[in-house]
């Protein structure tokens, strides 16, 4: 069915349900020192990616390695088969493409991208062959299975060896330095807009170091240069999702989601990809979207700038009901002002709505359970250090009590305590949780992973931190030789290690 850098799809027959499938098939260009540690980073990745249960992302029903046959050696997805065209085929048969259909496509892909970052993974490859449209008009965001994981502490990504994920012609600028954020998606997106409304990329060259070397060096040309009936708040939209900054850009899908919606107006008939009329799957949606839609701040215009919302009035007169949009709203407001580097604003506004959540959801809603992890974070970043350690610390006996607790979050939030007496000062007290969580990563993950190899280097260094010269290279020797042991010499985490090593030596 299709063939790529990281390898290629083949239509199935699930033999045992009797439904078609897609099989994905996964290269691994590593040499073969390397292949082991890549199918493990890749497998964990994919079982975070299995909690996309979004309408917008095609299931993903097993993941495996195939013992025979041509494809012997190889890891696999099994994944949902969903039938419709790819936007670039739409937009190369529709000369010029329905603005309408444009911001509908970029507006639900930013639906399942909200949903996507709020899992804390990031696409990292958003591209017009990557969005299919169904017959009903609906949109499947494709190739999550490579999605990266934000909130592994960068202990796991693919890339850890050095190799850049993505397609340069719609890739963010930091990721040629593999960093990227949510924003990075928003990027992808936005040079997926522009290409749909004018039918060209932003940024084109006859290589891929030419076309770098536009993205960081010059401006797209205004789509409204190429195309008047673009509306300027659609163009002001594009200029911000293409900055070359990420802290530019606006904060988050759905932010992006609302300055879409106003554009979304008549959509017509898109022949060979699109069914006119009611169908069975519009009808069901369409009730569901009437009835339970929570309604959101919405910007006062179509022509309003981006990244401009009011704040919120938490301080006003309390509202006779209470819901999700009201979080999502204080959660929009927290991250403006800690944008802004107003971070005391920002933990007042979060502590403010993880009350009220409380008191209409119960203390022990997921909900609720995530806003205090976010508000603990809010005040790492404000500098109040004793209290975040307090609510980690919280968090974690919480979580730890429920009867499926989700491990690898608690060891993270262990972490972040540990990590937040290190700031208040309390060294000793952060040795010991960190030596803890090691020995706890060590019996769930084995002494090789990478993430435990992470933590041992933190480890080191805040042994050097505190003084504690002669155990920090004793630590880090010991690490490196590891590290020597199983990647070899010229690894990027071997050469971390040593540059580490000789700071400590006073080298």
């Amino acid at each position: 069915m299709g063939k790529g850098g990281m390898g290629e799809v083949w239509g199935a027959t699930d033999t045992e349900l009797m439904r078609r499938v897609a099989v994905k098939f996964i290269s691994f260009p590593q040499t073969p020192t390397e292949r082991e540690e890549l199918v493990k980073r890749f497998d964990r990745e994919c079982k975070l990616t299995a909690r996309m249960d979004h309408p917008g992302v095609p299931a993903l029903y097993d993941l495996g390695e195939e013992t025979e046959g041509r494809f012997a050696h190889r890891r696999y997805l099994v994944m949902q088969l969903i039938e419709g065209r790819e936007v670039d085929d739409l937009v190369a048969e529709h000369d010029p493409f329905p603005i309408g259909w444009a911001a509908a496509i970029a507006a639900q892909t930013c639906a399942v991208l909200s949903h996507a970052h709020s899992l804390q993974l990031v696409h990292r490859d958003l591209k017009p062959s990557n969005l299919m449209v169904d017959q009903h008009g609906a949109v499947k965001v494709l190739d999550f299975g490579l999605a990266a994981a934000l909130d592994d502490d960068q202990r796991s990504r693919l890339t850890s060896t050095g190799q850049m994920v993505g397609t340069i012609a719609y890739m963010a600028p930091e990721q040629y330095d593999n960093n990227w954020s949510p924003r990075s998606d928003l990027y992808s997106l936005g040079t997926v807009l522009y290409e749909m409304l004018s039918r060209r990329c932003p940024f084109a060259g006859p290589t891929q170091a030419s076309i770098m070397k536009a993205r960081l060096t010059s401006d797209a040309v205004p789509v409204r240069e190429l195309r008047r009936d673009v509306p300027p708040a659609l163009e002001r939209l594009l200029q911000a999702l293409l900055d070359r900054d990420p802290r530019n850009r606006p904060e988050s899908a759905d932010e992006v989601y609302e300055h879409l919606e106003p554009h979304i107006g008549d959509l017509p008939w898109l022949p060979d990809a699109v069914r006119p009329g009611p169908t069975s799957v519009r009808r069901y949606t369409a009730i569901v979207g009437r009835a339970l839609t929570t309604r959101v701040a919405r910007p006062q215009s179509a022509d309003k700038a981006p990244s401009r919302f009011a704040a919120p009035a938490e301080n006003g007169r309390p509202s006779e009901s209470f819901g999700r949009g009201d979080v999502d709203r204080a959660r929009r407001h927290a991250r403006r002002l800690v944008g802004e580097a107003r971070y005391e604003e920002a933990a007042r506004t979060m502590s403010r709505i993880t009350e009220r959540a409380e008191r209409h959801f119960g203390a022990d809603h997921t909900e609720v359970m995530e806003l205090r992890r976010e508000l603990a974070e809010v005040r790492f970043q404000a500098g109040d250090y004793r209290t975040a350690a307090e609510d980690f610390n919280a968090l974690v006996r919480e979580l730890s009590r429920s009867s499926a607790p989700d491990t690898e979050l608690v060891l993270r939030l262990r972490f972040q305590e540990a990590n937040s007496h290190a700031l208040a000062g309390d060294t000793p007290r952060a040795l010991n949780q960190l030596n803890d969580l090691l020995a706890d990563e060590r019996r769930m993950f084995g002494s090789d992973d990478s993430r435990v190899l992470e933590l041992r280097r933190q480890v080191g260094l805040l042994q050097f931190g505190a003084g504690r010269t002669a155990s920090a290279v004793h630590t880090l020797e010991d690490l490196l030789h590891d590290l020597v042991r199983l990647h070899g010499p010229e690894h990027g985490m071997v050469r971390k290690v040593r540059e580490s090593l000789d700071r400590v030596k006073g080298r």
